[in-house]
Protein backbone atom coordinates (compact mmCIF):
# COMPACT_ATOMS: atom_id res chain seq x y z
CA UNK A 1 0.00 0.00 0.00
CA UNK A 2 2.83 2.46 0.94
CA UNK A 3 4.08 1.98 -2.65
CA UNK A 4 1.42 2.56 -4.09
CA UNK A 5 0.66 5.63 -2.37
CA UNK A 6 4.48 6.84 -3.03
CA UNK A 7 4.54 6.37 -6.98
CA UNK A 8 1.34 7.49 -7.70
CA UNK A 9 1.66 10.62 -5.58
CA UNK A 10 5.32 11.15 -7.62
CA UNK A 11 3.43 10.63 -10.68
CA UNK A 12 0.78 13.20 -9.64
CA UNK A 13 2.96 15.79 -9.02
CA UNK A 14 5.83 16.01 -11.65
CA UNK A 15 8.07 17.78 -14.45
CA UNK A 16 11.37 17.01 -16.71
CA UNK A 17 12.48 13.18 -16.89
CA UNK A 18 16.22 12.51 -17.59
CA UNK A 19 17.12 9.49 -17.74
CA UNK A 20 18.02 9.50 -21.49
CA UNK A 21 17.61 13.56 -21.40
CA UNK A 22 15.76 16.22 -20.32
CA UNK A 23 13.60 19.53 -21.07
CA UNK A 24 13.88 23.14 -21.22
CA UNK A 25 13.82 24.30 -17.17
CA UNK A 26 10.67 26.01 -16.26
CA UNK A 27 8.86 26.71 -13.55
CA UNK A 28 5.04 27.49 -14.50
CA UNK A 29 3.47 26.67 -18.05
CA UNK A 30 0.12 28.73 -18.56
CA UNK A 31 -2.10 26.69 -20.80
CA UNK A 32 -3.49 29.76 -22.39
CA UNK A 33 0.27 30.20 -23.53
CA UNK A 34 1.04 27.01 -24.51
CA UNK A 35 -1.69 26.18 -26.70
CA UNK A 36 -0.45 29.51 -28.98
CA UNK A 37 3.02 27.67 -28.94
CA UNK A 38 4.44 28.80 -25.87
CA UNK A 39 4.59 32.30 -27.74
CA UNK A 40 4.65 35.40 -25.26
CA UNK A 41 8.05 37.42 -24.74
CA UNK A 42 6.66 40.14 -27.57
CA UNK A 43 2.22 39.37 -26.77
CA UNK A 44 2.27 40.20 -22.87
CA UNK A 45 -1.16 40.76 -21.42
CA UNK A 46 -1.58 37.90 -18.85
CA UNK A 47 -0.32 37.88 -15.36
CA UNK A 48 1.26 34.98 -16.04
CA UNK A 49 3.48 37.05 -18.64
CA UNK A 50 5.85 37.30 -15.63
CA UNK A 51 7.40 33.68 -16.09
CA UNK A 52 8.19 35.14 -20.16
CA UNK A 53 8.68 38.48 -19.82
CA UNK A 54 7.55 40.82 -17.47
CA UNK A 55 7.14 43.81 -19.91
CA UNK A 56 4.23 42.00 -20.65
CA UNK A 57 2.09 43.47 -17.67
CA UNK A 58 1.84 47.22 -19.84
CA UNK A 59 -0.42 45.18 -22.07
CA UNK A 60 -3.06 43.87 -19.75
CA UNK A 61 -6.39 46.15 -20.79
CA UNK A 62 -6.84 48.65 -18.30
CA UNK A 63 -10.53 48.97 -18.46
CA UNK A 64 -10.08 45.22 -16.73
CA UNK A 65 -8.98 46.92 -13.38
CA UNK A 66 -7.90 44.47 -11.13
CA UNK A 67 -7.34 41.28 -12.58
CA UNK A 68 -7.81 38.43 -9.96
CA UNK A 69 -6.91 35.06 -11.26
CA UNK A 70 -6.99 32.45 -7.84
CA UNK A 71 -7.63 28.62 -7.12
CA UNK A 72 -6.35 27.91 -10.48
CA UNK A 73 -5.48 24.03 -10.10
CA UNK A 74 -3.62 22.99 -13.33
CA UNK A 75 -2.87 19.28 -14.18
CA UNK A 76 -0.70 17.89 -16.95
CA UNK A 77 -0.36 14.31 -18.22
CA UNK A 78 1.76 12.52 -20.47
CA UNK A 79 0.20 9.94 -22.74
CA UNK A 80 -0.09 6.37 -20.65
CA UNK A 81 1.03 7.93 -17.75
CA UNK A 82 -1.69 6.85 -15.14
CA UNK A 83 -1.54 3.41 -16.75
CA UNK A 84 2.25 2.91 -16.20
CA UNK A 85 1.53 4.79 -12.16
CA UNK A 86 -0.87 1.36 -11.79
CA UNK A 87 0.90 -1.02 -13.80
CA UNK A 88 3.89 -0.12 -11.62
CA UNK A 89 1.67 0.25 -8.59
CA UNK A 90 0.03 -3.44 -9.01
CA UNK A 91 3.39 -5.09 -9.01
CA UNK A 92 4.60 -7.12 -6.03
CA UNK A 93 7.75 -9.46 -7.48
CA UNK A 94 10.96 -8.22 -9.38
CA UNK A 95 10.15 -10.29 -12.39
CA UNK A 96 6.59 -8.17 -12.31
CA UNK A 97 8.53 -5.22 -12.47
CA UNK A 98 10.84 -5.86 -15.23
CA UNK A 99 7.76 -6.76 -17.08
CA UNK A 100 6.49 -3.40 -17.08
CA UNK A 101 9.62 -1.67 -17.42
CA UNK A 102 10.02 -3.68 -20.53
CA UNK A 103 6.44 -2.73 -21.54
CA UNK A 104 7.23 0.83 -20.87
CA UNK A 105 11.20 0.68 -22.10
CA UNK A 106 12.05 3.76 -23.70
CA UNK A 107 8.98 6.23 -23.01
CA UNK A 108 9.04 9.85 -20.88
CA UNK A 109 6.35 10.07 -18.71
CA UNK A 110 5.22 13.87 -16.94
CA UNK A 111 2.98 15.03 -14.83
CA UNK A 112 2.56 18.13 -13.16
CA UNK A 113 0.44 19.68 -10.57
CA UNK A 114 0.35 23.35 -10.10
CA UNK A 115 -1.35 26.47 -8.89
CA UNK A 116 -0.38 30.39 -9.36
CA UNK A 117 -2.56 32.69 -8.13
CA UNK A 118 -2.40 36.28 -9.00
CA UNK A 119 -3.38 39.69 -7.87
CA UNK A 120 -2.05 42.63 -11.11
CA UNK A 121 -3.40 45.98 -12.38
CA UNK A 122 -2.43 47.98 -15.42
CA UNK A 123 -2.78 51.78 -13.98
CA UNK A 124 -2.16 54.88 -15.42
CA UNK A 125 1.05 54.55 -14.12
CA UNK A 126 2.67 51.10 -13.99
CA UNK A 127 1.26 47.91 -14.17
CA UNK A 128 2.07 45.46 -11.18
CA UNK A 129 1.43 41.79 -10.45
CA UNK A 130 2.12 39.70 -7.10
CA UNK A 131 1.52 35.91 -7.28
CA UNK A 132 2.03 33.14 -5.34
CA UNK A 133 3.50 29.09 -7.09
CA UNK A 134 2.79 26.02 -5.62
CA UNK A 135 3.87 23.40 -7.90
CA UNK A 136 4.91 19.49 -8.57
CA UNK A 137 6.87 17.75 -11.49
CA UNK A 138 7.69 14.19 -11.95
CA UNK A 139 9.40 12.43 -14.76
CA UNK A 140 10.20 8.60 -15.32
CA UNK A 141 11.70 6.97 -17.82
CA UNK A 142 12.05 3.16 -17.66
CA UNK A 143 15.60 1.74 -19.00
CA UNK A 144 15.59 -2.17 -19.36
CA UNK A 145 19.23 -2.59 -20.68
CA UNK A 146 17.98 -5.82 -22.36
CA UNK A 147 18.58 -7.23 -19.28
CA UNK A 148 16.85 -8.41 -16.06
CA UNK A 149 18.01 -5.80 -14.48
CA UNK A 150 15.88 -2.98 -14.85
CA UNK A 151 16.36 0.89 -13.93
CA UNK A 152 13.38 3.71 -13.46
CA UNK A 153 15.20 7.43 -13.96
CA UNK A 154 13.27 10.01 -12.31
CA UNK A 155 13.58 14.10 -11.75
CA UNK A 156 10.95 15.56 -9.49
CA UNK A 157 10.29 18.11 -7.19
CA UNK A 158 7.83 20.19 -5.33
CA UNK A 159 8.39 23.91 -5.14
CA UNK A 160 6.94 26.95 -4.76
CA UNK A 161 7.60 31.13 -4.37
CA UNK A 162 6.43 34.63 -4.35
CA UNK A 163 6.78 36.07 -7.99
CA UNK A 164 6.51 40.24 -7.60
CA UNK A 165 6.73 42.29 -10.86
CA UNK A 166 5.93 46.05 -12.37
CA UNK A 167 6.09 47.58 -16.05
CA UNK A 168 6.26 50.58 -17.34
CA UNK A 169 5.20 52.36 -20.40
CA UNK A 170 7.26 54.99 -21.99
CA UNK A 171 5.86 56.83 -24.69
CA UNK A 172 8.23 58.44 -26.97
CA UNK A 173 8.18 60.01 -30.86
CA UNK A 174 9.10 56.76 -31.76
CA UNK A 175 6.33 54.39 -30.49
CA UNK A 176 5.70 52.78 -26.90
CA UNK A 177 8.48 51.26 -25.11
CA UNK A 178 7.17 49.02 -21.87
CA UNK A 179 10.10 48.03 -19.13
CA UNK A 180 9.51 45.23 -16.93
CA UNK A 181 11.45 43.50 -13.80
CA UNK A 182 10.19 40.90 -12.04
CA UNK A 183 11.72 39.34 -8.66
CA UNK A 184 11.16 35.78 -8.07
CA UNK A 185 11.61 33.91 -4.26
CA UNK A 186 11.52 30.27 -5.26
CA UNK A 187 11.84 27.27 -2.49
CA UNK A 188 12.30 23.50 -3.38
CA UNK A 189 13.37 20.02 -3.15
CA UNK A 190 13.84 17.62 -5.80
CA UNK A 191 14.75 14.18 -6.58
CA UNK A 192 16.84 13.12 -9.04
CA UNK A 193 19.00 10.02 -10.43
CA UNK A 194 18.34 6.36 -11.14
CA UNK A 195 16.11 3.89 -8.67
CA UNK A 196 17.05 -0.04 -8.84
CA UNK A 197 14.95 -3.22 -9.30
CA UNK A 198 16.17 -3.37 -5.68
CA UNK A 199 14.43 0.07 -4.37
CA UNK A 200 10.82 -0.87 -6.07
CA UNK A 201 10.31 -4.55 -4.93
CA UNK A 202 11.31 -5.94 -1.62
CA UNK A 203 11.43 -2.36 0.32
CA UNK A 204 8.33 -1.44 2.52
CA UNK A 205 9.39 1.84 2.23
CA UNK A 206 10.40 3.56 -0.39
CA UNK A 207 9.76 6.86 0.91
CA UNK A 208 12.72 6.73 2.81
CA UNK A 209 14.53 5.32 0.05
CA UNK A 210 14.39 8.40 -2.07
CA UNK A 211 14.17 10.65 0.52
CA UNK A 212 17.58 9.22 1.73
CA UNK A 213 19.32 8.93 -1.84
CA UNK A 214 17.69 12.01 -3.84
CA UNK A 215 16.19 14.57 -1.48
CA UNK A 216 17.82 17.95 -2.19
CA UNK A 217 16.67 21.02 -0.74
CA UNK A 218 17.20 24.90 -2.02
CA UNK A 219 15.64 28.17 -2.65
CA UNK A 220 16.50 30.55 -5.38
CA UNK A 221 16.51 34.20 -6.05
CA UNK A 222 16.07 35.49 -9.37
CA UNK A 223 15.80 38.97 -11.22
CA UNK A 224 13.92 39.54 -14.35
CA UNK A 225 14.21 42.23 -17.18
CA UNK A 226 12.49 42.62 -20.12
CA UNK A 227 11.62 45.43 -22.83
CA UNK A 228 8.27 45.46 -25.13
CA UNK A 229 8.72 48.17 -28.07
CA UNK A 230 5.36 48.81 -29.58
CA UNK A 231 6.61 50.83 -32.72
CA UNK A 232 3.17 51.85 -34.41
CA UNK A 233 0.68 51.49 -31.73
CA UNK A 234 -2.32 53.44 -33.69
CA UNK A 235 -1.71 51.01 -36.72
CA UNK A 236 -4.12 48.73 -38.34
CA UNK A 237 -1.42 46.14 -37.77
CA UNK A 238 -0.60 46.67 -33.56
CA UNK A 239 3.03 45.39 -34.25
CA UNK A 240 5.02 44.65 -30.88
CA UNK A 241 8.84 43.33 -30.43
CA UNK A 242 10.08 41.78 -26.93
CA UNK A 243 13.37 41.02 -25.04
CA UNK A 244 13.51 39.31 -21.68
CA UNK A 245 16.52 38.39 -19.68
CA UNK A 246 15.43 35.95 -17.11
CA UNK A 247 16.69 34.31 -13.52
CA UNK A 248 19.78 36.61 -12.96
CA UNK A 249 20.83 35.94 -9.92
CA UNK A 250 21.18 32.41 -7.78
CA UNK A 251 18.22 30.11 -9.55
CA UNK A 252 20.86 27.28 -9.49
CA UNK A 253 19.42 24.83 -6.72
CA UNK A 254 23.14 23.78 -6.16
CA UNK A 255 23.11 22.32 -9.86
CA UNK A 256 20.31 19.88 -8.82
CA UNK A 257 17.31 19.39 -10.54
CA UNK A 258 14.65 22.27 -10.92
CA UNK A 259 17.75 24.98 -11.63
CA UNK A 260 16.72 27.48 -13.30
CA UNK A 261 19.45 29.26 -15.86
CA UNK A 262 19.79 32.76 -17.01
CA UNK A 263 17.84 32.98 -20.72
CA UNK A 264 17.79 35.74 -23.43
CA UNK A 265 14.52 35.24 -24.99
CA UNK A 266 13.00 37.38 -28.15
CA UNK A 267 10.05 37.67 -29.67
CA UNK A 268 7.68 39.62 -32.10
CA UNK A 269 4.07 39.82 -32.42
CA UNK A 270 1.11 41.60 -34.59
CA UNK A 271 -2.55 42.05 -33.47
CA UNK A 272 -4.49 42.96 -36.56
CA UNK A 273 -8.06 44.17 -36.63
CA UNK A 274 -10.43 41.86 -37.92
CA UNK A 275 -13.87 42.47 -38.35
CA UNK A 276 -16.75 40.21 -36.68
CA UNK A 277 -13.64 38.44 -34.29
CA UNK A 278 -13.11 39.82 -30.81
CA UNK A 279 -9.20 39.53 -31.62
CA UNK A 280 -6.47 38.26 -33.06
CA UNK A 281 -2.98 37.89 -32.18
CA UNK A 282 -0.14 35.99 -34.47
CA UNK A 283 3.61 36.01 -32.54
CA UNK A 284 6.85 34.24 -32.99
CA UNK A 285 9.64 33.31 -29.88
CA UNK A 286 12.98 32.26 -29.90
CA UNK A 287 13.59 31.57 -26.66
CA UNK A 288 17.56 30.22 -24.79
CA UNK A 289 19.11 32.75 -27.29
CA UNK A 290 23.10 31.32 -25.86
CA UNK A 291 22.17 27.67 -25.55
CA UNK A 292 21.99 27.97 -21.43
CA UNK A 293 19.71 24.92 -21.13
CA UNK A 294 21.67 21.99 -21.33
CA UNK A 295 20.70 18.23 -21.41
CA UNK A 296 21.32 15.77 -18.08
CA UNK A 297 21.58 12.20 -18.21
CA UNK A 298 22.29 9.90 -15.49
CA UNK A 299 24.60 6.95 -15.87
CA UNK A 300 24.43 4.11 -13.79
CA UNK A 301 27.75 3.44 -12.08
CA UNK A 302 26.97 0.38 -10.10
CA UNK A 303 26.53 2.00 -6.74
CA UNK A 304 23.65 4.15 -4.54
CA UNK A 305 25.65 7.16 -5.73
CA UNK A 306 23.86 9.58 -8.04
CA UNK A 307 25.68 10.68 -10.82
CA UNK A 308 24.92 12.74 -14.21
CA UNK A 309 26.62 14.60 -17.03
CA UNK A 310 25.14 17.91 -18.58
CA UNK A 311 25.47 18.39 -22.30
CA UNK A 312 24.65 21.34 -24.35
CA UNK A 313 22.03 21.54 -26.44
CA UNK A 314 21.57 24.36 -29.01
CA UNK A 315 18.78 22.65 -31.18
CA UNK A 316 17.40 25.76 -33.45
CA UNK A 317 13.54 23.94 -33.29
CA UNK A 318 13.41 23.62 -30.10
CA UNK A 319 14.26 27.07 -29.31
CA UNK A 320 11.32 28.39 -32.07
CA UNK A 321 7.83 29.26 -30.97
CA UNK A 322 5.27 30.39 -33.21
CA UNK A 323 1.19 31.02 -32.03
CA UNK A 324 -1.70 32.31 -33.22
CA UNK A 325 -4.78 33.12 -30.65
CA UNK A 326 -8.49 34.06 -32.09
CA UNK A 327 -10.46 35.89 -29.35
CA UNK A 328 -14.29 34.67 -30.57
CA UNK A 329 -16.59 36.29 -28.02
CA UNK A 330 -15.47 38.84 -25.13
CA UNK A 331 -18.49 39.78 -22.95
CA UNK A 332 -18.86 39.91 -19.43
CA UNK A 333 -20.29 36.59 -18.93
CA UNK A 334 -18.69 34.65 -21.65
CA UNK A 335 -15.44 34.43 -23.16
CA UNK A 336 -13.87 31.91 -25.72
CA UNK A 337 -10.23 31.89 -27.73
CA UNK A 338 -8.80 29.38 -29.84
CA UNK A 339 -4.98 29.12 -30.11
CA UNK A 340 -3.01 27.18 -32.43
CA UNK A 341 0.95 27.04 -33.16
CA UNK A 342 4.11 24.80 -33.02
CA UNK A 343 6.40 24.10 -30.09
CA UNK A 344 9.81 22.33 -30.94
CA UNK A 345 8.95 21.18 -33.87
CA UNK A 346 5.16 19.85 -33.26
CA UNK A 347 1.83 21.29 -32.79
CA UNK A 348 -0.14 22.94 -30.48
CA UNK A 349 -3.55 23.51 -29.88
CA UNK A 350 -5.66 24.80 -27.18
CA UNK A 351 -9.26 26.78 -25.99
CA UNK A 352 -9.98 29.35 -23.05
CA UNK A 353 -12.89 29.69 -21.56
CA UNK A 354 -14.64 31.74 -18.62
CA UNK A 355 -18.10 31.59 -17.70
CA UNK A 356 -18.52 34.50 -15.33
CA UNK A 357 -15.77 34.21 -13.06
CA UNK A 358 -15.21 30.40 -13.63
CA UNK A 359 -12.56 29.35 -16.05
CA UNK A 360 -11.26 26.77 -18.12
CA UNK A 361 -8.27 26.37 -19.92
CA UNK A 362 -7.33 23.69 -22.28
CA UNK A 363 -4.40 23.10 -24.19
CA UNK A 364 -2.07 20.65 -25.25
CA UNK A 365 1.55 20.48 -26.78
CA UNK A 366 4.39 18.14 -27.22
CA UNK A 367 8.04 18.47 -25.56
CA UNK A 368 11.29 16.92 -27.31
CA UNK A 369 13.19 15.40 -24.56
CA UNK A 370 16.38 14.00 -25.12
CA UNK A 371 19.46 14.97 -27.10
CA UNK A 372 18.85 16.66 -30.74
CA UNK A 373 19.70 13.57 -32.63
CA UNK A 374 17.66 11.14 -30.16
CA UNK A 375 14.92 13.34 -29.07
CA UNK A 376 12.00 11.84 -27.13
CA UNK A 377 8.73 12.70 -28.17
CA UNK A 378 6.37 13.34 -25.15
CA UNK A 379 2.60 14.79 -25.86
CA UNK A 380 1.47 16.06 -22.64
CA UNK A 381 -2.58 17.48 -22.25
CA UNK A 382 -3.25 20.26 -19.68
CA UNK A 383 -6.51 21.44 -17.82
CA UNK A 384 -6.69 24.25 -15.55
CA UNK A 385 -9.80 25.79 -13.36
CA UNK A 386 -9.83 28.37 -11.82
CA UNK A 387 -11.63 31.44 -10.19
CA UNK A 388 -10.46 34.56 -11.97
CA UNK A 389 -12.26 38.46 -12.89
Amino acid sequence: MKKRIILSALLASTSSLMALGGEFAYLYKDPRIMGMGGVNVAVGGYSTSVFSNPAGLASIEKEEGFVVDILGLGVSLTNDSINFANDIANTTKQDEVTAVLEKYNGRHFHDDVSNYSSVSKNSDAFAWSVGLLAATDLNVQSHTNSTSAGILATSSRAYGGVILAAAKPYYTDYGRVDIGVGLKVITQQSYEGPLLLSDLTGNDDIGSTIEEKFQKNGTGFGLDLGVNYHPFESSLWHPSFGLSVLNIGDMSFDNSYGQQPLTVNIGAAISPEVDYIDKLVIGVDYVDLFNANTIRKYPYNGTDEVTYVDYTDSDFMKRLRIGVGVGLVNTSLFYTQLNLGLYQGSYTAGVDLAFSVVKLNLATYQEQVGTGSADIPDRRYMAELGIGW
